[in-house]
């Protein structure tokens, strides 16, 4: 029989170890929490966000740049309630009730680890799981359980319900790199987080416990249906939905996007992105969530592809298997468009060739022939020694001699050798349609792409000029003219189109020149804009001399002579200026051409620089007209300012010839100084016995 004394002996023994035991869970308690991080880390260290890449809309997402986590932060009222509720109802339906730990949920999942002898349940709440993403890790053990519990019910002492669920909703992965539901909405069904229909919003939650697993592009994807229609069973339990809209929901059909990193406008897009690499980083643009305001028209570019693609059999039964597109806003040097490649999607072809070294495909898909393809411009390069020619004081009524001709001083004058006493190549240069017409005004010569008064006007000019001029036009590619000679205004240097297209855009403003600009805005991930597009034009073409050539390029009577009346350059109703192009061997094809408000440039060639089989006017021509034709009747016509009349000048610049006298230009002009008195001894200059003797030949029957 117990005495008193034994039983207080007892009650000290029990009251000494209950306190030992609580010493020893304040010592468990703080071993395992000590270096807890604070709940403050959630404002002050924000998730890592990628960078957005968006149309000049800003409502067409082109590319998300991300790391090891593809995030955008969206604001709570920015998520569809059906994703919330789709969630709430089966990661946590008692959220808005318990105080960050849920113990009945904890007492389930205990009981059920005890009955199966593992640790594989979990009771976890929307808070532990937020703390889990962010601090923790997913190993199941005591401790790890411990720290979550304590840290998640500091959490919800110091944050409200919504702040610490929207913090959940943006961090939460989903499988394919894709973190939060903006994210994932954007990746699985190419849409925002505040436009995800029901059924959409129960797949995204479906995706949670075992994204991998469950992925839509993997082999478990009837298990995904299936765990779908658990959460919208879920969602119709709690109360969340009617049986009507149950029903309704789990017979919708599911559209997931084919590409779960998906990429428009490609070749802009690795434009933008090296652009910001450069300057920002890889690392940064990772996890800093820049928002990149680009100057991509999406309705354009959209149009553009489309146009290339249906006219890809035409050009490839002509050998041409690939082409390059730009358009570009003149008055800003905005790009609106940009296609770097028939199809970024594409194979190479031939099979094999991109395991051969560089330039072995006929169609190389991932390489940017409009801003890193150096190609010959052909034709489309005379406009700008032109200019050149009438800055110096030659006009559209100049006329000069379109007759057979040599223009190496050590060949035979009559224009039929190949090489010289040294070896160097004879140069006699023909004409597109291989005919000669005598007298043409400089007007005649470029509106009809003629290639004999081409070369004399350029002679004329000098090269020093014409480079000069290109590099204020913002072609930066021809730089190494011992190499081009006369051959230069056919074409003989390389550019890439890009710079060809935004050089035209000088003419269309009438000699005000913009840089090209890829880049609207760029924003930081609070919205603070970091850099903005300031860019402003510089004068650098006297404005006359931009009027005559859109003059010329515009007029269709000009240029029918060789093109015809009703050519693809030409638009009843609006005036359009065009130049075509095409090199050597028939290389390359292109057709450049604008209005006041927009300029629109079209390669057509192969990777490998083999022949095709037809010129620009056949191959880029028809694309061209089909993309400008777009452009200029969305909006009213705007015409080009007619170039003032030129008085006051020598009348031999005016045309003003005598008809009977059959001298060279050179007779009459200096060619250093057109303006000024003729030259005393016009003989000297061995280019004028070459052209004589072109013109005697000529007019003796040798036509």
């Amino acid at each position: 029989m117990f005495t008193q004394k034994k039983i207080l002996t007892v009650v000290k023994y029990l009251a000494f170890a209950f306190l030992l035991l609580c010493l020893f869970v304040i010592f468990l308690f703080f071993y395992y929490t000590w270096n807890l991080p604070r709940p403050e880390k959630f404002t002050e260290s924000p998730f890592i966000q990628s960078t957005k890449i968006y149309d000049r809309t800003g409502k067409v997402l082109l590319y998300d740049i991300y790391g090891e986590e593809k995030r955008e932060i969206v604001s709570f009222d920015k998520i569809s309630d059906n994703l919330k509720h789709s969630i709430l109802a089966s990661e946590d339906a008692r959220f808005y009730e318990h105080g960050g730990i849920d113990f009945a949920g904890i007492l389930r999942a205990i009981l059920t680890d005890l009955k199966l002898q593992s640790a594989n349940q979990g009771g976890s709440t929307i808070t532990q799981q937020l703390i889990r993403t962010v601090y923790l890790t997913n190993q199941k053990s005591i401790a790890r359980k411990i720290r979550e519990m304590v840290l998640s019910i500091e959490l919800e002492r110091r944050y409200s319900k919504d702040q610490i669920f929207n913090w959940y909703l943006n961090a939460v992965p989903f499988g394919q790199n894709a973190y939060g539901v903006e994210a994932a909405s954007q990746t699985y069904f190419s849409k925002p987080a505040s436009d995800i229909s029901l059924t959409e919003a129960a797949t995204l939650t479906a995706l949670l416990p075992a994204p991998s697993y469950y992925s839509p592009y993997g082999t478990h994807k009837n298990e995904l249906i299936q765990r779908k229609d658990y959460v919208l069973d879920r969602m119709q339990q709690v109360g969340y939905i009617t049986k009507d809209e149950l029903k309704k929901a789990k017979q919708e059909k599911i559209n997931f996007s084919e590409d779960t990193t998906p990429i428009k406008a490609p070749h802009f897009v690795m434009y933008v992105k090296k652009y910001l690499e450069d300057k920002y980083g890889e690392n940064y643009l990772k996890e800093k969530g820049l928002r990149v305001y680009t100057t991509l028209d999406w309705d354009i570019q959209n149009y553009a592809e489309k146009t290339i693609e249906d006219s890809e059999k035409f050009n490839m039964a002509r050998d041409a298997n690939n082409t390059a597109l730009v358009v570009i806003d003149p008055k800003t040097g905005e790009i609106l468009s940009l296609v770097g490649s028939k199809n970024y999607f594409e194979k190479p072809y031939p099979i094999g060739c991109d395991e051969k070294p560089s330039g072995s495909c006929l169609f190389d898909p991932k390489f940017d022939v409009a801003t890193m393809g150096l190609r010959q411009p052909g034709s489309s390069f005379k406009p700008f020694v032109y200019a050149t020619a009438f800055n110096k004081g030659f006009t559209p009524d100049t006329i000069l001699w379109d007759a057979k001709t040599e223009f190496n001083p050590n060949c035979p004058a009559d224009g039929n050798g190949a090489i010289d006493s040294s070896g160097q190549q004879c140069y006699n240069p023909r004409n597109y349609d291989g005919l000669y017409r005598g007298k043409v005004s400089l007007r005649q010569s470029l509106a009809g792409s003629l290639n004999l008064p081409s070369v004399k006007i350029f002679y004329l000019t000098g090269m020093d000029k014409t480079l000069q001029a290109a590099r204020d036009f913002g072609i930066t590619t021809l730089n190494d003219p011992d190499r081009y000679g006369l051959s230069l205004v056919l074409g003989g240097g390389e550019t890439n189109l890009l710079e060809l297209t935004s050089a035209y855009g000088v003419f269309a403003t009438e000699g005000l020149q913009t840089s090209s600009v890829s880049i609207l805005k760029i924003e930081d991930s609070e919205g603070n804009i970091i850099e903005q597009n300031n860019k402003q034009p510089t004068k650098v073409l006297n404005t006359q001399t931009a009027r005559q050539i859109n003059n010329i390029l515009s007029d269709n009577n000009a240029r029918s002579f060789i093109f015809g009346p009703n050519s693809p350059l030409y638009f009843p109703g609006y005036q359009v200026a065009v130049k075509t192009g095409t090199t050597s061997n028939l290389k390359d094809g292109w057709t450049m051409g604008y209005t006041p408000y927009t300029v629109v440039g079209v390669w057509v060639g192969n990777s490998d620089n083999s022949p095709t089989k037809d010129a620009g006017v056949g191959l880029a021509a028809p694309m061209w007209r089909k993309v400008m034709e777009k452009i200029i009747t969305s909006r009213p016509a705007e015409n080009f300012t007619p170039p003032d009349q030129i008085t006051n000048r020598n009348p031999v610049l005016l045309g003003q010839l005598d008809p009977n006298n059959t001298n060279t230009i050179l007779y009459y002009i200096n060619k250093d100084d057109p303006l000024g008195p003729p030259p005393q001894n016009p003989s000297a200059d061995p280019q004028y016995v070459l052209w004589q003797a072109g013109i005697n030949n000529w007019l003796a029957g040798a036509r």
